[in-house]
């Protein structure tokens, strides 16, 4: 019996590896944490993984432990952490842990500033389809699938969304640093996460040193419409195979997008170029592995998308509303561009939400200039109490105006009022986007899309 202890189980990959390993017949799993909320209370108490007691206790860690896996959440201080430490024990971070149980699989690692999500549920979903059996792990919940990560004995193959945040306290480098993909994706590179990369070259690097620990005679899937990428391309190593990509031929009828393929056109439930492009780039990968593009269009036919990537949550017959986890600003502005292009005769509300660590730091404002420009109302919302909570310099609302620019914008710091303006329109004829990765405060947006919309249906 394998005895794998985490320190800080409640964070949403750490309980969902948590889950995935309690699975397995030869393990025992225990874990700690100072904070647990749902959806991870829930599931650790569904699955007997949820700690007796809140916070961290050293006695647990000893001698009998086959190895300790160490969440991003806890610090480097962290009293379990120190015992096992003190003790010799092995100590892996989550992508350690995920490489050390697949390293003699097949390895398809999605990187990228975005799409990361999306690329690795259609290939997972074109697998289900098929029946191909794969390990992974993925940073949504997806239809179908009952957890986020998958380990087994029995797969020949892994595929993993490849993250460029840091992977642990103790260990600085991206996660995507140490998955050793056989075949790897990049669909573009836009700067982010600025309060670990100060600087859009030092973010590049990143990428440069994921392209260098692609295994030998590996695969490199690139979107080729990104500079950055398309300067990466040309000092591939020799051994590399370079596979790019771009936007497939599709078209838009009625508000459905087709592909256009050799074999007819192929209607899917998904719209937007960049969800396209992130159609091509998992095509690509399942040819790797031996999938046909008959197979793949059949297969992908029926996915409807990510958790909270541009989520259908309410519509009547002339009004629809979408959520989307979009907050950097090349995802802001690709979620924007699709569903303008998707309802081009519709008005276009878009209500985003400063909330990561970059969005609300005032040097990063100007990477947003434009980025509303396709909606016809744009609301932008942030809370003075997060940026207190960062510990980051407090931002003027006529500042943010500015930075995004356009007279279209208008910038709320009360959620209450954004919600109220909100309910100022009618919803005729209107597509309404909520973009964030957060939730306004505390506003349940798949309520309020249906609550909003309804209004259309009672004049």
């Amino acid at each position: 019996m394998h005895h794998v202890h985490f320190i800080a189980i409640g964070g949403a990959a750490m309980h969902n590896l948590a889950i995935a390993i309690s699975k397995k017949s030869s393990y025992k799993v225990t874990g700690s944490d100072d904070e647990i909320f749902d959806p991870s209370y829930s599931r650790l108490k569904a699955h007997g993984l949820l700690p007796e007691k809140i916070g961290w206790f050293p006695e647990k860690i000893d001698q009998s432990l086959d190895a300790v896996i160490l969440g991003m959440h806890a610090k480097a201080d962290n009293p379990e952490l120190l015992k096992a430490k003190e003790i010799g024990l092995k100590i892996y971070s989550f992508p350690e842990y995920l490489y050390e149980q697949t390293k003699h699989k097949t390895r398809i690692v999605v990187g990228g500033s975005h799409g990361k999500t999306s690329t690795t549920a259609m290939i997972l979903h074109v697998f289900k389809q098929l029946y191909i059996d794969a390990d992974y792990m993925v940073g949504a919940q997806i239809e179908g699938f009952d957890n986020m990560v998958k380990l087994s004995t029995d797969t020949k193959i892994a595929v993993f969304e490849g993250d460029e945040y840091l992977t642990s306290p103790i260990d600085l480098r991206p996660k995507f640093h140490l998955l050793k993909p056989h075949i790897a994706i990049l669909t573009g590179i836009a700067w982010d996460h600025i309060n670990v990369f100060p600087t859009f070259e030092i973010y590049v690097e990143q990428f440069r040193k994921f392209i260098d620990i692609i295994e030998p005679a590996g695969k490199l899937i690139y979107f080729d419409g990104d500079k950055q990428l398309q300067l990466i391309a040309k000092t591939l190593r020799n051994d590399i195979v370079a596979l790019p990509y771009n936007t497939p031929a599709y078209e838009i009828r009625e508000g459905i997008s087709y592909l256009k393929t050799n074999t007819g056109a192929v209607a899917i439930k998904t719209f937007g170029e960049h969800n396209l492009q992130n159609l091509r780039a998992a095509q690509l990968a399942c040819e790797q592995v031996g999938v046909s593009s008959e197979q793949f269009y059949q297969a992908i036919a029926t996915f409807e998308g990510a958790s909270n990537r541009l989520q259908k949550i309410a519509e009547t017959a002339t009004s629809v509303a979408y959520k989307d986890f979009a907050h950097a600003p090349s995802k802001l502005q690709a979620s924007l561009h699709a569903v303008r292009k998707q309802y081009p005769n519709k008005q276009l509300i878009a209500c985003m939400e400063l909330h990561t660590y970059s969005s609300l730091t005032q040097a990063f404002l100007s990477e947003y200039a434009g980025t509303m420009a396709e909606a016809d109302i744009a609301y932008i919302y942030f809370n003075p109490k997060v940026i207190a909570h960062k510990r980051l310099e407090p931002i003027d609302p006529a500042y943010v105006k500015q930075a995004f620019g356009g007279n279209n914008v208008e910038v709320f710091t009360d959620s209450d009022a954004l919600v109220a303006k909100l309910h100022s329109h009618h919803y005729v004829n209107t597509a309404l986007l909520l973009m964030t990765s957060g939730n306004f405060s505390g506003v349940n947006l798949g309520e309020l899309g249906k609550e909003l919309l309804k209004i259309d249906n009672e004049q």
